[in-house]
């Protein structure tokens, strides 16, 4: 599997999409190399359903993804997870080891 959602991050998800009315409507995760190297993130639900036969599909946790084959390469072994940043602050966040930006979370 290239892309693992966290039990957090899928439950936020499966959240979002019942609110949406979007209830089995895949996400579709998007990634772009920045000029610094760095990698620009993109997430948001694929109700148009126009995906083609390039686009890989997975399911974590219950969440069907799809990924663009253009992003494939950027996001092999990355796990979206949905932190607590800041006190009450909750974000998605990529970690993703093709990041150059990127550094393990510290073992507990």
């Amino acid at each position: 599997m290239s892309i693992e959602v966290t039990v957090a991050a899928a439950d936020q998800i499966k959240k979002a999409a019942l609110e949406s009315n979007l209830e089995n409507t895949p996400l579709r995760i998007a990634a772009t190399r920045k000029p610094d190297n760095s990698i620009h993130y993109g997430l948001g639900f694929d109700d148009v359903g126009n995906g083609d036969e390039k686009d890989h599909s997975y399911e974590s946790n219950g969440v069907n993804i799809v990924v663009a084959d253009s992003s494939f390469e950027l996001l092999k072994g990355t796990t979206l997870d949905f932190v607590e940043l800041e006190p009450k602050q909750f974000n998605f966040v990529f970690l993703n080891p093709n990041d150059p930006n990127y550094s393990p979370p510290a073992e507990d």
